[in-house]
């Protein structure tokens, strides 16, 4: 069954299990939007349980005939899938003296809250970059899925986007190219994403085609869009500063994702019958100096049609 985190929390009886999963919402639009199919069950004690299904590769066609003449027979092609979901999160531990000590922000409800943070983080790091070859422990993310498909774009050439200057020249030819990259998917994208310089770009070039907008999402954080297409900043990976996005030194170029979330395009995986995000609460009702809490989150991608999500390649913004 497909279900959202927003629909996930309906079901958690618990007021603290909602709030985390408020703050794993609020903060990250990712997840705050992309579907979940809670549809892989947890018996039978396998140590990797696994999603399968059929990504689509090449788009359906019709034709016309004549009267007393059969049609030319075309399929479409496919080929099967496996995911793996993965589980991922943290803990921290607290001495019962300094949880009991209070003050402005209490110890318990700054660590979770950081720790939140940090699964928010590599959640959106492994959504792009993720890579089982490299990390077995992770889930493969977009840019592998998209490396070499027929919606990577703009492989080889450049668009300059450095400087106020180049924006002003070349922001015409880039949103046409954007445009043409956005028209090779198989529908219009739930969002644009990419690193906070590409999106300060993105921006300049919105504005300058009248074609920027602002609203407010649920949370009343601003979002910005082209076209009616949100503009998402990755941010960064978890415990440093580096982008999730990269921008490559010597070049200073950069890359664009866009996907399409749904069911039929790409959606996320997690178990059947339990929450997405789950998180324990230190315990100091029992006998122990230090007590451990933790955050935790069971996830995976799956991209059920290849022009359900695309890369825009070499972008410079810098």
């Amino acid at each position: 069954m497909a279900i959202t985190l927003e629909e996930a929390k309906k079901n958690v009886q618990d007021d603290l299990q909602m709030g985390v999963i408020d703050e794993f919402q609020k903060s990250n639009w990712i997840l705050e939007h992309i579907p979940f199919d809670d549809a892989v069950s947890l018996t039978g004690g396998g140590a990797t349980p696994s999603y399968s299904y059929t990504r689509l590769k090449t788009q359906p066609t019709a034709q016309f005939r004549e009267i007393n003449k059969e049609y030319t027979p075309s399929e479409v092609t496919k080929e099967r899938h496996t995911v793996e979901i993965k589980v991922f999160g943290g803990s921290y531990e607290i001495d019962r003296v300094i949880a009991s000590m209070g003050g402005i922000v209490s110890e318990v409800e700054l660590q979770q809250a950081q720790k939140i943070k940090a699964a928010q983080a590599l959640f959106n790091d492994t959504f792009i970059n993720g890579d089982v070859g490299k990390d077995s422990k992770a889930f493969d993310g977009l840019d592998k899925a998209l490396t070499g498909s027929s919606t990577e774009y703009n492989k080889t050439g450049n668009i300059d986007l450095s400087t106020s200057e180049l924006i002003t020249q070349n922001y015409q030819y880039f949103l046409d190219m954007l445009d043409e990259f956005l028209g090779g998917l198989d529908g219009t994208p739930s969002c644009i994403m990419g690193n906070n310089k590409l999106i300060s770009k993105l921006r300049a070039c919105a504005r300058r085609a009248s074609m920027y907008q602002v609203t407010k999402d649920n949370w009343g954080n601003q979002v910005e869009s082209y076209g009616g297409i949100p503009f998402v900043d990755m941010k960064t990976k978890p415990g440093t500063n580096d982008e999730v996005v990269g921008i490559d030194n010597d070049a200073g170029t950069t890359s664009l994702y866009v996907a399409r979330l749904a069911m039929d395009g790409l959606h996320a995986v997690s178990f059947s019958g339990v929450a997405p995000v789950q998180t324990w609460l230190p315990d100091f009702s029992t006998a122990g100096a230090v007590k451990k809490g933790e955050v935790e989150m069971n996830a995976a991608i799956a991209l059920k049609a290849s022009k359900a999500a695309g890369v825009f390649r070499n972008i410079k913004v810098k």
